[in-house]
């Protein structure tokens, strides 16, 4: 999961400072955020598009998608939620606009 340090342009992949881990894109922009604790993924995590926009907010429990997680389309508005338990879906619905 760590193991590309750069982009061939020298953007880091990653900044790991603590239990925080940033992934970023080519371009500089933060492509997703959250906890990093013993080598997997933790709690709340923020997912972005290479535009900055904010695209799915979701959660992990030792590295498993678990609880809720909110999709967001080029317009903020909220596409649709999920709810994982173990990495398995429980429940999906749309969001009807």
């Amino acid at each position: 999961m760590l193991d590309k340090k750069n982009y061939a342009n020298g953007q880091k992949v990653y900044e790991l400072i603590g239990e925080k881990l940033t992934y970023f894109f080519k371009n500089g922009k933060v492509k997703a955020k959250g906890n990093f604790v013993s080598g997997q993924m933790e709690g709340e995590w923020n997912f972005y598009r290479e535009t900055g926009q904010l695209w799915q907010i979701g959660n992990f429990k030792k590295g498993k998608k678990n609880g809720i997680w909110l999709r967001y389309d080029k317009n903020d508005n909220l596409e649709y939620q999920e709810n994982f338990e173990n990495d398995k879906i429980q429940k999906s619905s749309e969001n009807e606009n």
